[in-house]
């Protein structure tokens, strides 16, 4: 009997996901259909906060340079005390458009700021002067389509939005990318459905943090920056703001990627377990619902399977509308559709990866990026 209800409950779950959470599994078309009037070009200033991002920032400037946007685009790189070349090759790669990109290192980090936020916000003020319409907030692995800051724009300005904001496609080349990188994004749409975050009647917001297009007036409104100064996961924490006074929308790239690489499958471990316990809100219930939550959803439907009788079946259904749920995004990402049944098996990964976050958090460690810790528990 306990197998028999476990099955009905992951049945009706994927019956909800599939058909009541806003279709956040079939991939939300990017803003790349929209074309901008020439007559109304907005100035952009665009935000570039970068920590030891040498291997990557060139191709990032050279692709912001690189716009068919027909106004004003001016580049802030904030290099945010880097350890290698970073600031020198931005520069490199700003060629003879320098006059178009303004490099700058980040003062000290105060106390009670993230390292990127302070950063944004040194960018935020120096590009004051500059006096935009809108700020692009992009992190310095983002290679942006030639069409970009135009798409984003024209959104913007037809459905007179605050914020704008694109998934980029994530790297998939190695192993633990084509494995985990999907489900990354699959997971974020389940939480943050694009839909309800579109949506003016629905609470959800959301934003992804390596492209976001804000209006310069509604992030004044706010308190600027500093309105989530403390905040790891800013880019939902800006989307929420954001949303609390005005209209966002969010998609998913179709040519605008990430050239960011992940160090194997301890790589995207770490990328998970960097944040995962602070989603959270360092609370063990939480986590205790969480674990139980993707036993449920993602790992019971395939063990029903062994139980035989109607367990199996409804085991066997659940799994099977799981897998048709993740096929979109798959392919999105050019990956072959039997990776779908193997689902449950990466939802394990995650899974270690939010139990890992909170150990590390309980063990005084918590997160870190480019060798800043970001989350660590204070013993008193």
């Amino acid at each position: 009997m306990i197998a028999l209800w476990t099955g009905v409950l992951c049945f009706f779950i994927w019956i909800y996901l599939l058909a009541g959470r806003g279709g956040f599994w079939r991939m939300s078309k990017a803003a790349t259909e929209l074309t901008l009037p020439l007559t109304s070009a907005p100035r952009i200033a665009v935000i570039v906060p970068a920590r030891d991002e040498a291997e990557v920032i060139g191709l990032a400037i050279r692709s912001l340079l690189e716009q068919d946007y027909p106004g004003r685009v001016q580049i802030f790189v904030v290099d945010d005390h880097s350890s290698d070349e970073t600031a020198n090759v931005a520069r490199r790669a700003a060629g003879d458009k320098a006059d178009q990109v303004t490099i700058s290192s980040a003062m000290p980090l105060p106390s009670g700021w993230t390292g990127k936020m302070w950063a944004l916000s040194e960018g935020v003020r120096q590009a004051a002067q500059f006096a935009p319409d809108y700020f692009l907030f992009t992190d310095a692995d983002i290679v942006h389509a030639p069409d970009s800051i135009t798409s984003l724009v024209a959104r913007a300005k037809a459905d007179k939005l605050d914020l704008v904001s694109i998934m980029a496609r994530l790297r998939c080349s190695s192993l633990a990318e084509r494995a985990l990188i999907p489900a990354f994004v699959f997971f974020f749409f389940m939480l943050y459905p694009p839909e309800w975050v579109s949506s003016p009647t629905h609470k959800t917001a959301a934003a992804a943090g390596g492209c976001i297009l804000v209006r310069a007036e509604a992030l004044a409104k706010i308190g600027g920056v500093a309105a989530i100064r403390s905040e790891l996961i800013d880019d939902c924490a800006l989307g929420r703001a954001m949303k609390c006074n005005g209209d966002v929308w969010l998609g998913v790239a179709e040519n605008t990627y990430s050239a960011r690489g992940y160090d194997g499958f301890g790589g995207v471990g770490r990328m998970i377990s960097r944040t995962a316990f602070y989603q959270l809100r360092h609370s063990g219930w939480l986590l205790l619902a969480t674990v139980l939550g993707m036993t449920a959803t993602y790992l019971a439907p395939p063990v029903l399977v062994f139980f035989g009788g109607w367990a199996a079946i409804l085991g066997a259904a659940a799994w099977l509308l799981m897998s048709v749920a993740f096929w979109p995004t798959l392919r999105f990402y050019s990956r072959s559709p039997l990776w779908a049944p193997l689902l449950p098996a990466i939802a394990l990964f995650y899974t270690g990866a939010t139990i890992h976050s909170a150990v590390r958090y309980w063990l005084g460690h918590g997160g870190e990026w480019k060798g800043r810790s970001q989350d660590a528990k204070t013993h008193v």
